[in-house]
Formats: C-alpha cells, sequence, structure tokens
C-alpha cells in the first residue's frame, strides 16, 4: 500500500516540497497517514485528500483531510435542562 497526498482541485500529486504530477506513481510515498499529516501542517498544504493507493486492487480509499486551523467558535447546548442534556 501507499500512502499519497492529492489536490482536491486538480487532481494531482504531491512529488516534493512545491512539485505536483499528474502521475500516482511519481508521487511522494509517506510511511504512514500520521506522517502525511504532520507533513501538511508543516508545510501549510491545504484542500488535499490523502490517498491510500492498493498494488493488488483496482481501488483507492480516499480521505478528505482539513488542516486549517478551527475557527473560535461556541458549541451548541448539548439540551435542554440543568444537567445539559446529559443523562444521569
Amino acid at each position: 500500500m501507499r500512502i499519497v497526498l492529492q489536490q482536491r482541485n486538480t487532481g494531482l500529486y504531491l512529488k516534493d516540497v512545491g512539485t505536483w504530477t499528474r502521475d500516482s506513481a511519481e508521487a511522494a510515498d509517506f510511511l504512514s497517514s500520521s506522517a502525511a499529516i504532520e507533513f501538511c501542517v508543516a508545510n501549510h498544504l491545504n484542500d488535499l485528500h490523502i490517498v491510500l493507493k492498493f498494488d493488488e486492487q483496482k481501488c483507492d480509499i480516499v480521505m478528505p483531510l482539513d488542516t486549517e486551523e478551527p475557527t473560535a467558535r461556541t458549541a451548541p447546548p448539548l439540551g435542554r435542562g440543568a444537567g445539559g442534556g446529559i443523562a444521569h
């Protein structure tokens, strides 16, 4: 299995920092999905997919990746009453 990064809007695969390719065989292969995520965060890359490519099978697993910092927002209340909707 190979773990590669793909741009959502172009379909291009990451080859190296700042370099993209149409050919997934030329794409950088990460040791783990965690390593791919850490690479994206460190290099400020957004709007990507992590793609798990399997040599034996003709299908890929594509997972959206969002590394943007979350915006501060207030969480909605869990429910009504003094317990906040949590069962006691």
